[in-house]
């Protein structure tokens, strides 16, 4: 789950040719928000070289759209930066890039972002970075501290931004699941943060690399229906039962995060069927279990079991606008279609759409 540019240099790989903003244009906003995520990872890879001052790339990144590093998370282990939160200031002069930004009562940026980096797989942050890598698969993310530290961080935002404020959460790969998680926790007390989750963490069989879509489906279908069987047995659903009034999942509906995957991606691909299924279920009348998928994760279950608690997956979501970058398999390997990069490029294939649970 790791950054994969290798040249952290803005004027050479950096999307120079926005220089003008368009506040209501989704790719400038998407742009924008992936630049500042991988200004979080050359924040930390600036203190692992010693890059300090006029040396320090970092500063490119935020500086040409305007905005400021206010603080930097530092993980309470390692002592690594893995989050960064910028505030907007507008117009900005960077190393003779002048942008001009063109604002009015519709383009609103926001006022701060808290952007959350992936693996960095060098040496001073390689042993703490894989640990949490590992804590996602197990579905125990939010148990870190780096987790606690972001949510402490990301209240502390809002509450300084006050009811004016526009605040924007984002991350990338392990960044996106410690996002994904904090913006869940905010929208259960009715805080829709602007989130953006580029390649977030998808645990599960890797079915949407089947080429088949009547066999793919076919074992969606049987997974649901697995699932259920094993809920009932272990007695961890009781949705037929509840009210959705006190339903928590339901509680995150007014909350629609963006999130950003590649098909040829495998830790992130899993959200496209997970979200196809879920409609396709709903669509041929599958009644109670139709929701299912939505709100229970097989292998969730098998945790909960286990550890003798409920432990829902952190990727499980009412709504989501997924954005699929469909650019084609033989020019991207895994690593390019995990990266951070694609996601400020200008000639995407991109898919968009809308889920909303019912």
């Amino acid at each position: 789950m790791a950054n994969i540019d290798t040249d952290n240099t803005f004027g050479v790989s950096g999307p120079l040719h926005l220089t003008l903003v368009d506040w209501c244009n989704s790719y400038h906003r998407r742009t924008i928000a992936a630049t500042l995520v991988n200004a979080a990872y050359i924040v930390e890879l600036d203190r692992q070289q010693n890059r300090h001052g006029a040396a320090a790339l970092a500063p490119q990144w935020w500086n040409f759209f305007g905005f400021e590093l206010i603080h930097v998370l530092a993980d309470n282990n390692d002592l690594s930066f893995f989050g960064c939160i910028f505030q907007f200031i507008g117009t900005a002069y960077n190393n003779n890039y002048y942008s001009n930004y063109l604002l009015s009562s519709h383009q609103i940026p926001p006022t701060y972002v808290i952007a959350f980096r992936g693996t960095v797989t060098k040496p001073e942050s390689r042993a703490r970075d894989l640990r949490l890598d590992l804590q996602c698969i197990g579905n125990s993310i939010r148990n870190s501290s780096r987790f606690q530290q972001g949510l402490i961080a990301v209240a502390d935002v809002i509450k300084k931004a006050g009811s004016a404020g526009n605040v924007w959460l984002a991350g990338h790969s392990l960044g996106s699941a410690i996002g994904l998680l904090i913006g869940k926790d905010m929208a259960k007390f009715g805080c829709h943060l602007e989130t953006y989750l580029f390649n977030p963490p998808f645990i599960s069989l890797p079915i949407e690399r089947i080429k088949n879509e009547k066999l793919k489906h076919g074992l969606h279908k049987g997974k649901v229906y697995l699932t259920a069987a094993l809920a009932a047995v272990t007695k961890r659903y009781k949705e037929y039962e509840e009210e959705e009034e006190e339903d928590p999942f339901v509680a995150m509906s007014g909350w629609v995060p963006y999130l950003f995957v590649n098909p040829a991606d495998p830790i992130c691909s899993g959200y496209i069927g997970y979200f196809e299924n879920r409609e396709k279920m709903m669509e041929i009348g599958d009644g109670k279990f139709g929701s299912l998928p939505a709100k229970k994760c097989f292998t969730s279950i098998i945790i909960s079991a286990v550890r003798g608690n409920d432990s829902d997956a952190f990727h499980l979501l009412p709504n989501a606008y997924l954005t699929s970058n469909h650019n084609s398999p033989s020019s991207l390997d895994v690593l390019q279609a995990h990266g951070i990069n694609q996601w400020w490029k200008s000639d995407l294939q991109l898919e968009h759409k809308l889920y909303k649970y019912r």
